[in-house]
């Protein structure tokens, strides 16, 4: 487990990766943070892939320059499709499918907005995506090139209550494989424990959801190894 750097336009970007034991090739995924940056709960998902025979990279999207700037930056790109975030989400893909290490698939997974941005890049060049918690694209034709896509939402999840279904509705009229599943007692963030700072143990409107979240965890796993460990080592 290690800080590395991966090419992008116009220099470099910093990552967090996260390697199996034993020898490879693995497949590989991108992991995308939340709106809360690049923080040890993150790269302990990273950690979490890497344990279960998949290199996993995780983009630091606010390293480019002031964080505040970055930020709004990253969210302007989900909120309009288009921007420097998804090209640096692309840079890592190349970078983790280019390694000697990686078998050349690769998937990626996002928590809450990098759980819209992973929706965002399915369609380019992923072999498989799990966006966590995110926002719809505005344009659902998006969609209709995407990759095979497992999603999990929480009923409880005010500000997405209904996102869901849509997603659902849009992937099952695209044709696109997918497994979209609304948890009823969970909330905003359920997939893992957040440490929080100055020790609070919860952000605001983020909670977890341990049954949820293991269920969810044992879809992804199942759909990932479906998709990325064929003729792969395990």
């Amino acid at each position: 487990m290690t800080d590395v750097d991966f090419p992008v336009a116009g220099g470099t970007l910093s990552a967090y990766l996260a390697r199996p034991t034993g020898d490879g090739p693995w497949p590989g995924v991108v992991v995308l943070h939340e709106i809360f940056g690049l923080t040890d709960d993150i790269k302990k998902q990273a950690d979490r892939f890497a344990e279960h025979g998949y290199l996993a990279l995780a983009p630091d999207l606010y390293a480019w320059g002031n964080t505040a700037r970055c930020l709004m930056a990253t969210l302007r790109t989900l909120f309009r499709g288009q921007g420097r975030a998804l090209d640096d989400i692309q840079g890592a893909r190349r970078s983790l499918a280019d390694r000697d290490d990686c078998s050349g698939s690769v998937g990626a997974i996002g928590f809450c907005l990098g759980g819209g941005l992973a929706l965002l890049v399915a369609p380019d060049g992923f072999d498989v995506a799990a966006p966590n918690y995110g926002d719809m694209p505005r344009k659902a034709d998006h969609l209709q090139r995407a990759c095979p896509v497992v999603a999990s939402y929480g009923f409880k999840d005010r500000r997405l209550r209904g996102t869901a279904q849509k997603l659902d509705d849009t992937l099952t009229r695209f044709d696109v494989e997918h497994d979209v599943k609304e948890y009823p007692t969970a909330k905003h963030g359920f997939l893992f424990e957040h440490t929080g700072k100055a020790g609070w143990t919860e952000p605001l409107m983020v909670q977890y959801d341990a049954a949820a979240a293991d269920d969810a965890w044992q879809r992804i796993f199942t759909f990932f190894d479906k998709h990325l460990m064929k003729g792969t080592a395990s």
